[in-house]
């Protein structure tokens, strides 16, 4: 077990380097989150058109915002491992005896570190916007700690994609479908109770729906998770769990 560990670790730590190489990177996925903020939460925020309770829409929708970056990073980073494919980096990983799962898991922590800096972003974002803040530390500890769950889902994900096609420009087209579909099919912008009934049963099945539940109850104040924060730490690591067995399942196809 403590192998599996250092080993996964390892593999995170490698990733979490090309990071360093290119900062700008981490600037440019702020640009989409910080539109959202400070254009369109503004204006639905003197709008009031949809129905928030007792939290202001800008208080409202911060946590979907953070949401949606972490969906971003984690689903484009699955783009990497083409790359490495292709130049036969890949193939070098898998000729050693370190387990799939490994491989897997490391990377997807490696994109979890990105989504911890874009969650530093939109907090300084949010504060600027003037979002009241849940500024205790255990709220903050825990709301790292589904940033973290949010990450490892969608880049394993992503990684599941990369298994499955063969060419980058395919892996971007079916990024950008899937993208939309799992933010408007959630609770991010809206809240579930305006959703159509069909609508309401596909963002059960969402799990960016779960982790946007969880963040609005301890990223604001003010803020109740319709859920409970227990089922959704639980439906988000039941996912990670099912995505990371599937992921190290197809891994080895990357070398055919």
């Amino acid at each position: 077990m403590l192998g599996f560990i250092s080993k996964t670790l390892v593999i995170a730590e490698v990733e979490a380097r090309k990071i360093l190489h290119d900062p700008y990177d981490l600037l440019t996925r702020a640009v989409q989150p910080a539109l959202w903020l400070l254009v369109f939460g503004q204006v639905f925020t003197r709008v009031r058109a949809i129905p928030t309770g007792d939290l202001r829409y800008l208080d409202f929708m911060a946590p979907g915002i953070l949401a949606q970056s972490v969906l971003f990073i984690g689903i484009f980073s699955g783009m990497s491992i083409i790359w490495e494919r292709d130049l036969g980096i890949i193939h070098k990983f898998l000729a050693t005896p370190t387990p799939r799962a490994v491989l897997v898991l490391g990377r997807a922590l490696a994109a979890s570190v990105r989504g911890l800096t874009q969650a530093l972003i939109i907090f300084l974002l949010a504060l600027l916007v003037g979002v009241q803040v849940n500024w205790h530390p255990l709220a903050l500890l825990a709301t790292l700690v589904i940033v973290v769950l949010g990450a490892l889902i969608f880049s394993t994900f992503s990684l599941f994609v990369a298994c499955m096609v063969r060419t980058r420009e395919r892996f971007m087209g079916l990024g950008q479908v899937l993208t939309m579909p799992l933010f408007f099919a959630s609770n991010a912008i809206y809240p579930i109770d305006m959703m159509p009934a069909w609508l309401k049963v596909v963002s059960r099945l969402n799990p960016l729906t779960y982790e946007v539940d969880a963040l609005r109850a301890l990223m604001v104040r003010g803020g109740v998770s319709h859920y409970g924060i227990g089922l959704d730490v639980a439906v988000m690591g039941l996912a990670v769990v099912v995505l990371v067995a599937l992921t190290a399942w197809r891994f080895p196809t990357l070398a055919q």
